[in-house]
């Protein structure tokens, strides 16, 4: 009766709000709502056992915390830890816990939920990430609001791997049905949802912190672009968290009743090879295919110009990022004698991506090109995320995909022969093993060096780095300008 009661209050709100003063958003007191546009729907609320960023997206931050953030500068700070230290061996970590904290539950947030967080990613989880943990010996509970984490030996990237989803925090009543109750320490918990169309989440009662400004944020999804940009324009939401058709962004910045944000991500978009599979395990083939993409044009088809081309899983924002993007140049006539030279004068290739709008219209420049080499490409569009990440993430099905990669500092994903992308080179698994536990100015070295590997392989053709486009009412603020963790950060907003 209660979730029945707060959804019919809650569209009451939204439709009262939407007829007035021309604005969802109802800023500065403690029942505003804001109404946030997406394109990727979770498909549950489980990131322990479903893979994809829509998940992460939507609860880091905002329903889960973990012990230390990444700001907007990629830089580590303190989230549900007021402090740490490392010891001279770098494999000792000792965490001050705030303070008060609760989950929505009402439990208590201790040292004994860091220990339980911890070891329940080695034991229960399933996703690929939850190799992050695999250098954690042990967990101890020093005192109620003191942990301490033991590696087996030093990392170079634990601490930023806890900033990530993997580094949330749990109450052990609170995993029966992750699923569909989601029960964290965040200034919001989920409190309904309707699939296919929207999750409601609201303050979390348990929260001491300095609360957020929305007391509701509504998420809402659509299907295509262009339902999106008409939500905003016709006030049924208050902001764009990520512009997927680039060319409505001069319609928004010439409307004096928006801002346009404008910055990086993580998000490298990628057009896959299935190295395992032939004649993707060529890797003549492989470099034919990526001198046969002309990015320049596609980003330009695509995304309007706007984004980066990059060369390697690699973002700016990253210490080790290198500028490879001109290790294949456009060269269809090269493209042509690497495949005849491998024996291939016509391929058939099929393309399975999201059925997102960037991934379309990428995909369609990528059949085109490749069609002037001789190869044959087959779109095949599969809903997103259920499907894609069934049938080409989970069961590798596929020749060749297209989809954008979030997830920060993903490149490690190289290193494991049995990620979807196939891809096994002992020399990319020895550096990356070296670099996590080697002194910090020879990890950069060595993480550069599995960058150039990558790029001089194709073990894929990075198409282009995804720009973040926030377009937002101007009474909306708060909203940071690079997109660098997995989550859609609500909490700074006003």
């Amino acid at each position: 009766m209660r979730a029945r009661w707060f959804t019919a209050a809650l569209a009451m709100l939204l439709l009262v709000s939407a007829c007035s003063a021309g604005s969802t958003a109802t800023v500065g007191g403690d029942e505003s709502t804001l109404a946030v546009g997406f394109t990727a729907e979770p498909q549950n609320f489980d990131f322990t056992t479903t893979d994809g960023a829509a998940i992460p997206q939507a609860l880091l931050y905002n329903v889960y915390e973990t012990l230390v953030k990444v700001d907007e500068r990629g830089e580590i700070v303190p989230l549900l830890a007021e402090s740490w230290t490392i010891s001279d061996d770098r494999r000792v970590y000792d965490f001050r816990l705030r303070q008060g904290v609760r989950f929505s539950n009402g439990s208590p947030f201790t040292a004994e939920d860091v220990k339980f967080s911890i070891e329940r990613v080695k034991t229960e989880w399933t996703i690929s990430l939850k190799s992050a943990m695999d250098v954690v010996e042990r967990v101890d509970v020093v005192a109620p609001h003191h942990a301490r984490v033991v590696l087996t030996e030093p990392s170079n990237s634990w601490l930023f791997a806890m900033s990530t989803r993997v580094g949330a925090m749990f109450d052990p009543s609170g995993v029966a049905d992750l699923a569909t109750k989601p029960v964290g320490t965040g200034p919001y918990e989920v409190t309904s949802r309707r699939r296919g169309d929207s999750i409601v989440l609201s303050a979390n009662p348990e929260y001491r912190r300095p609360r957020p400004a929305y007391r509701t944020v509504v998420l809402k999804y659509y299907s295509d672009a262009t339902a999106l940009n008409n939500a905003l324009l016709s006030n049924g939401i208050d902001v764009i968290s990520g512009v997927t058709a680039p060319d409505s962004v001069p319609q928004f910045e010439a409307d004096t009743r928006f801002n346009v944000i404008q910055g990086t991500t993580n998000g490298e978009v990628v057009l896959a090879y299935n190295n395992r599979r032939k004649p993707l395990d060529d890797v003549r083939v492989r470099r034919a295919l990526t001198l046969a993409v002309n990015r320049e044009a596609l980003l330009k088809a695509a995304w309007g110009g706007r984004g980066m081309l990059i060369g390697s899983m690699v973002p700016p924002t990253d210490p080790w990022y290198e500028d490879l993007s001109t290790m294949y140049p456009y060269d269809p006539d090269r493209a042509r004698r690497l495949l005849d030279e491998a024996g291939h004068e016509t391929l058939r290739l099929r393309l399975r991506i999201a059925n997102l709008p960037y991934a379309v219209s990428a995909a369609q420049v990528v059949a085109s090109d490749l069609a002037k080499i001789g190869v044959d490409v087959t779109i095949e569009p599969l809903d997103f995320p259920a499907v894609w990440l069934q049938q080409v993430f989970t069961d590798h099905d596929y020749d060749l995909s297209l989809v954008q990669h979030v997830e920060p500092r993903d490149i490690t994903t190289f290193g494991d022969p049995d990620y979807y992308w196939g891809y096994d080179s002992a020399r990319v698994q020895t550096l990356l093993g070296r670099a996590d536990t080697t002194a910090p100015e020879q990890y950069v070295a060595d993480m550069r060096e599995v960058a150039r590997t990558l790029a001089e392989d194709a073990a894929a053709n990075w198409l282009f780095l995804f720009p973040n486009i926030v377009v937002a009412k101007k009474e909306v603020r708060g909203l940071v300008r690079n997109q660098v963790s997995e989550s859609f950060d609500l909490t700074g907003l006003r």
